[in-house]
């Protein structure tokens, strides 16, 4: 039975208690306390990029029961862009949303936007994609954080360097050992740490030693939530199942785990099943407009 979720703050930037657990798998239902609301999990968030679910007003979201939407750092940090999201008192009062909001950094466009980016220890540069001119944004950890802070989504996520899913050889451990250098900027950062919580992201794509010693890593950091990344992008269902697992079976049982770019029902009834409790996609409000 659902427990009623009602708007309003919470004394912590993040609480989650755990209500019952499933004797069959790693399943678990859950309240997750956030400063603009509780969300009951499993739950999953519905990508609004520019702050905005395209078709659906934020009415007809709430009439779908919808407690928490997605938006996206590198999209919102171009346009509207930072300073004007700031003036409007941040994504909730400009998009007339009064409950809880995740922003991705900006990370995942890496890979959707490789021909337009350039990633280096500092960040990743890319270039406009609404600028004819081909003016360029860097998108390093501290401007992702500072845009997210802008923002002011209850949940913002470091910025990792998303490399494909089936990526093999020497990059792969590039990119999980510079996710957690990462981490580490994003952390000193960030200046809104008792209303904003930030999830990193455990990398290693399809390699089992480094995506374990990646969740190793980010454990020794003081976070609230952790986020699988680094999958649903082309691999074998057995393989993601089983990455999946091996995330969550090493991911601390007390906080919240967000396997990222899940949003096939299969999927998401697997991953409940493996420990996870929120997933995102663009699959449903990008399938329901076609």
């Amino acid at each position: 039975m659902a427990l009623p979720s009602t708007s309003g703050t919470v004394s912590s930037a993040l609480t989650f208690n755990i209500l019952a657990c499933c004797n069959l798998s790693m399943a678990r239902t859950a309240v997750m306390g956030l400063p603009h609301y509780e969300v009951e999990t499993p739950v999953f968030m519905p990508v609004g990029t520019q702050g905005t679910l395209k078709g659906l007003l934020p009415e007809q979201l709430k009439a779908l029961d919808c407690q928490i939407i997605l938006g996206n750092t590198y999209h919102l940090g171009t346009r509207p862009g930072p300073e004007l999201i700031k003036k409007a008192g941040g994504l909730h009062k400009f998009m007339g949303w009064d409950r809880a909001l995740l922003t991705d950094s900006g990370g995942f466009q890496m890979v959707s936007l490789l021909t337009l980016a350039e990633i280096t220890e500092e960040g990743v540069k890319f270039k406009s994609p609404y600028d004819k001119d081909g003016e360029t944004l860097m998108l390093s950890p501290e401007n992702s954080i500072k845009i997210q802070n802008a923002i002011g989504a209850d949940i913002i996520m470091q910025l990792d360097d998303v490399i494909k899913t089936t990526s093999t050889g020497p990059r792969v451990e590039e990119a999980t050992y510079r996710t957690t250098r990462w981490l580490d900027r994003c952390l000193a950062a960030h200046e809104k740490p008792e209303s904003q919580n930030i999830f990193p992201i455990v990398q290693g794509v399809l390699n089992e030693q480094l995506r374990v010693e990646s969740a190793k890593q980010l454990m020794q950091r003081n976070v609230r939530g952790f986020a699988i990344g680094g999958l649903s992008g082309g691999e074998a269902k057995d393989d993601f199942w089983r990455m999946v697992l091996l995330s969550t079976t090493h991911l601390p049982r007390d906080k919240p785990r967000y396997v990222m770019g899940v949003g096939f029902a299969v999927d998401l009834v697997v991953c409940v099943a493996l420990g996870a409790d929120m997933f995102d996609c663009v699959f449903p409000t990008r399938t329901a407009r076609f």
